[in-house]
């Protein structure tokens, strides 16, 4: 199973506003952090809005945090919201496919990565390796000393 970018990303603005939840961020300083693209993170950002992952605080010292404490957010129903499609083959087009005993095989390991997804919130994201807060801080600074 591989995930989308757009995933990625989503992933990642979630557990940079994790580590963050005293001051809104902005969606450049996400990008700057990460070297990602701005208008990319924009359309997640806007996603993630709109299913009340986060909140959006318009005006001149606006920005975006959280909507929810992290405990709150699962992170397999997260990627269930982000990703498009979960076949891992095409097997509607294969002419075997009624009489197919794969297809219940990957339905089945998909079910078991949804599952292993589903047990984890992004507080126990943040919290499993430690804090990581001062790398993304690290690379910020890195992409402006070189600009």
């Amino acid at each position: 199973m591989r995930l989308t970018r757009y995933t990625d990303y989503a992933m990642r603005v979630l557990l940079y506003l994790g580590s963050r939840t005293d001051r809104l961020c902005s969606i450049s300083e996400i990008a700057t952090a990460y070297g990602i693209s701005q208008n990319h993170l924009m359309k997640v950002v806007s996603d993630l809005v709109g299913a009340g992952y986060l909140e959006s605080v318009r005006g001149r010292s606006g920005g975006i945090r959280l909507a929810m404490p992290a405990e709150d957010i699962n992170v397999g129903e997260l990627i269930r919201h982000t990703e498009d499609d979960f076949d891992l083959v095409e097997c509607g087009k294969c002419i075997i496919a009624p009489a197919c005993g794969l297809t219940s095989v990957l339905d089945e390991a998909l079910g078991a990565f949804l599952a292993v997804l589903g047990k984890y919130t992004l507080a126990d994201v943040l919290a499993r390796k430690g804090d990581f807060s001062h790398l993304l801080h690290a690379a910020s600074q890195g992409s402006r000393t070189s600009a």
